[in-house]
Protein backbone atom coordinates (compact mmCIF):
# COMPACT_ATOMS: atom_id res chain seq x y z
CA UNK A 1 0.00 0.00 0.00
CA UNK A 2 2.61 2.60 0.88
CA UNK A 3 4.24 2.18 -2.73
CA UNK A 4 0.99 2.50 -4.40
CA UNK A 5 0.38 5.83 -2.19
CA UNK A 6 3.70 6.75 -2.91
CA UNK A 7 3.44 6.34 -6.18
CA UNK A 8 0.24 8.68 -6.62
CA UNK A 9 1.86 11.31 -4.48
CA UNK A 10 4.62 11.83 -6.56
CA UNK A 11 2.72 10.75 -10.03
CA UNK A 12 2.36 14.42 -10.96
CA UNK A 13 6.53 14.99 -10.82
CA UNK A 14 6.65 11.81 -13.00
CA UNK A 15 4.20 13.05 -15.43
CA UNK A 16 5.39 16.66 -15.58
CA UNK A 17 8.54 15.89 -17.66
CA UNK A 18 5.66 14.94 -19.97
CA UNK A 19 3.44 17.18 -19.61
CA UNK A 20 5.63 20.35 -18.72
CA UNK A 21 6.85 21.59 -22.37
CA UNK A 22 3.27 20.99 -23.73
CA UNK A 23 1.53 23.34 -20.91
CA UNK A 24 4.79 25.77 -21.08
CA UNK A 25 4.06 26.15 -25.17
CA UNK A 26 0.35 26.33 -25.05
CA UNK A 27 1.12 28.99 -22.31
CA UNK A 28 3.62 30.93 -24.44
CA UNK A 29 1.46 31.06 -27.67
CA UNK A 30 -1.44 32.49 -25.16
CA UNK A 31 0.85 35.36 -24.13
CA UNK A 32 2.35 36.16 -27.72
CA UNK A 33 -1.53 36.36 -28.56
CA UNK A 34 -2.99 38.12 -25.77
CA UNK A 35 0.41 40.80 -26.42
CA UNK A 36 -0.95 41.19 -29.86
CA UNK A 37 -4.43 41.39 -29.31
CA UNK A 38 -5.17 37.97 -30.34
CA UNK A 39 -7.75 35.82 -29.75
CA UNK A 40 -5.94 33.21 -26.58
CA UNK A 41 -5.40 29.63 -28.29
CA UNK A 42 -5.11 27.19 -25.51
CA UNK A 43 -7.27 26.34 -22.40
CA UNK A 44 -4.75 23.68 -20.47
CA UNK A 45 -1.22 25.94 -19.49
CA UNK A 46 1.26 26.03 -16.65
CA UNK A 47 -1.04 28.28 -14.97
CA UNK A 48 -3.84 26.25 -15.47
CA UNK A 49 -2.51 23.40 -14.01
CA UNK A 50 -1.58 25.37 -10.89
CA UNK A 51 -4.65 26.98 -10.23
CA UNK A 52 -7.61 24.45 -10.97
CA UNK A 53 -6.03 21.49 -10.75
CA UNK A 54 -3.08 20.95 -8.10
CA UNK A 55 -4.58 23.77 -5.90
CA UNK A 56 -2.51 23.24 -2.36
CA UNK A 57 -0.06 20.95 -4.42
CA UNK A 58 -0.82 17.49 -5.41
CA UNK A 59 -4.36 15.93 -4.52
CA UNK A 60 -5.44 19.30 -3.91
CA UNK A 61 -5.21 19.56 -0.34
CA UNK A 62 -6.03 22.44 0.57
CA UNK A 63 -9.23 21.32 0.65
CA UNK A 64 -8.40 18.64 2.76
CA UNK A 65 -6.67 21.20 5.13
CA UNK A 66 -9.79 23.44 4.96
CA UNK A 67 -11.91 20.12 5.58
CA UNK A 68 -10.58 19.32 8.84
CA UNK A 69 -10.13 22.75 10.24
CA UNK A 70 -14.11 23.01 9.59
CA UNK A 71 -15.45 19.59 10.31
CA UNK A 72 -12.93 18.06 12.14
CA UNK A 73 -13.20 16.66 15.96
CA UNK A 74 -9.82 14.80 16.33
CA UNK A 75 -7.22 16.83 17.81
CA UNK A 76 -4.20 15.34 16.24
CA UNK A 77 -6.20 16.11 12.85
CA UNK A 78 -6.75 19.37 13.39
CA UNK A 79 -3.30 20.00 14.86
CA UNK A 80 -1.52 18.65 11.67
CA UNK A 81 -3.81 20.98 9.58
CA UNK A 82 -3.19 23.47 11.41
CA UNK A 83 0.72 23.22 10.53
CA UNK A 84 0.36 22.61 7.18
CA UNK A 85 -1.99 25.45 6.46
CA UNK A 86 0.64 28.05 5.91
CA UNK A 87 2.67 25.84 3.44
CA UNK A 88 -0.29 24.40 1.95
CA UNK A 89 -1.21 28.31 1.05
CA UNK A 90 1.91 28.50 -1.07
CA UNK A 91 1.28 24.93 -2.54
CA UNK A 92 3.55 22.98 -0.76
CA UNK A 93 1.77 19.77 0.69
CA UNK A 94 4.71 17.77 2.32
CA UNK A 95 3.69 18.32 5.99
CA UNK A 96 0.07 16.99 5.40
CA UNK A 97 1.05 14.26 3.08
CA UNK A 98 3.46 12.50 5.45
CA UNK A 99 2.05 14.20 8.49
CA UNK A 100 -1.59 12.93 8.19
CA UNK A 101 -0.71 10.77 6.45
CA UNK A 102 -2.04 10.42 3.21
CA UNK A 103 1.17 8.23 1.62
CA UNK A 104 -0.43 5.37 4.26
CA UNK A 105 -4.48 6.46 3.99
CA UNK A 106 -6.00 4.43 1.61
CA UNK A 107 -9.96 6.13 2.23
CA UNK A 108 -7.41 9.42 1.45
CA UNK A 109 -5.89 8.44 -1.86
CA UNK A 110 -9.26 8.28 -3.55
CA UNK A 111 -10.36 12.31 -2.94
CA UNK A 112 -6.53 13.08 -3.30
CA UNK A 113 -6.32 11.67 -6.84
CA UNK A 114 -9.95 12.16 -8.03
CA UNK A 115 -10.22 15.75 -6.98
CA UNK A 116 -7.26 17.25 -9.20
CA UNK A 117 -9.31 15.14 -12.35
CA UNK A 118 -12.68 16.99 -11.19
CA UNK A 119 -10.66 20.79 -10.64
CA UNK A 120 -9.22 20.44 -13.99
CA UNK A 121 -12.75 19.97 -15.42
CA UNK A 122 -14.83 22.55 -13.74
CA UNK A 123 -11.89 24.89 -15.39
CA UNK A 124 -11.89 23.69 -18.16
CA UNK A 125 -15.16 23.78 -18.91
CA UNK A 126 -15.77 27.12 -16.86
CA UNK A 127 -12.84 28.53 -19.58
CA UNK A 128 -14.05 27.11 -22.68
CA UNK A 129 -17.69 28.58 -21.89
CA UNK A 130 -16.30 32.09 -21.57
CA UNK A 131 -17.49 31.96 -17.65
CA UNK A 132 -13.63 32.90 -16.77
CA UNK A 133 -10.47 34.08 -19.03
CA UNK A 134 -8.10 31.87 -20.66
CA UNK A 135 -4.93 32.27 -18.93
CA UNK A 136 -2.08 35.18 -20.43
CA UNK A 137 0.57 35.68 -17.62
CA UNK A 138 2.83 32.61 -16.21
CA UNK A 139 2.91 32.93 -12.73
CA UNK A 140 5.32 30.40 -10.34
CA UNK A 141 3.25 27.58 -8.88
CA UNK A 142 3.61 29.70 -5.02
CA UNK A 143 1.14 31.59 -5.89
CA UNK A 144 -1.40 31.16 -2.65
CA UNK A 145 -5.41 30.48 -3.81
CA UNK A 146 -7.10 33.75 -4.67
CA UNK A 147 -4.43 35.66 -6.14
CA UNK A 148 -3.31 32.44 -8.33
CA UNK A 149 -6.01 32.99 -10.81
CA UNK A 150 -6.58 36.06 -10.99
CA UNK A 151 -3.16 36.89 -12.19
CA UNK A 152 -2.97 34.46 -15.03
CA UNK A 153 -6.25 35.73 -16.22
CA UNK A 154 -4.82 39.11 -16.67
CA UNK A 155 -7.49 40.29 -13.68
CA UNK A 156 -10.28 38.44 -14.16
CA UNK A 157 -12.10 38.16 -10.85
CA UNK A 158 -14.47 35.19 -12.63
CA UNK A 159 -11.28 33.02 -12.04
CA UNK A 160 -11.07 33.78 -8.14
CA UNK A 161 -14.73 33.00 -7.72
CA UNK A 162 -13.97 29.46 -10.30
CA UNK A 163 -11.46 28.78 -8.07
CA UNK A 164 -13.20 29.01 -4.75
CA UNK A 165 -15.97 26.88 -6.17
CA UNK A 166 -13.36 24.03 -6.85
CA UNK A 167 -11.81 24.63 -3.28
CA UNK A 168 -15.55 24.03 -1.38
CA UNK A 169 -16.12 20.62 -4.00
CA UNK A 170 -13.00 19.72 -2.79
CA UNK A 171 -13.90 19.91 0.92
CA UNK A 172 -17.29 18.01 0.80
CA UNK A 173 -15.65 15.60 -1.98
CA UNK A 174 -12.32 14.86 0.65
CA UNK A 175 -15.38 15.19 3.68
CA UNK A 176 -16.70 11.44 3.52
CA UNK A 177 -13.46 10.20 3.11
CA UNK A 178 -11.55 12.42 6.18
CA UNK A 179 -14.49 10.87 8.57
CA UNK A 180 -13.94 7.24 7.41
CA UNK A 181 -10.17 8.20 8.01
CA UNK A 182 -10.75 9.08 11.24
CA UNK A 183 -13.07 6.68 12.45
CA UNK A 184 -10.47 3.87 11.41
CA UNK A 185 -7.90 6.37 13.54
CA UNK A 186 -10.06 5.68 16.10
CA UNK A 187 -10.79 1.89 16.03
CA UNK A 188 -7.22 1.09 15.96
CA UNK A 189 -6.23 3.54 18.63
CA UNK A 190 -8.95 1.42 20.51
CA UNK A 191 -7.37 -2.27 19.43
CA UNK A 192 -4.24 -0.54 20.95
CA UNK A 193 -5.30 0.31 24.57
Amino acid sequence: MHIICTKAFHLHKILDATLDPLVLVNMNENMTAYAHHQAIPNIITTSFVSNYTLIGGSGSTIALIIAILIFSKAKSSRQIAGLSLAPGIFNINEPMIFGFPIVFNLPLIIPFVLFPVVGSLMGYFATLWGWVSRTVVLVPWTTPPLIGPYLPTAGDWRAVILQILIIVVGVFLYLPFLKISERVSEIQAEENL
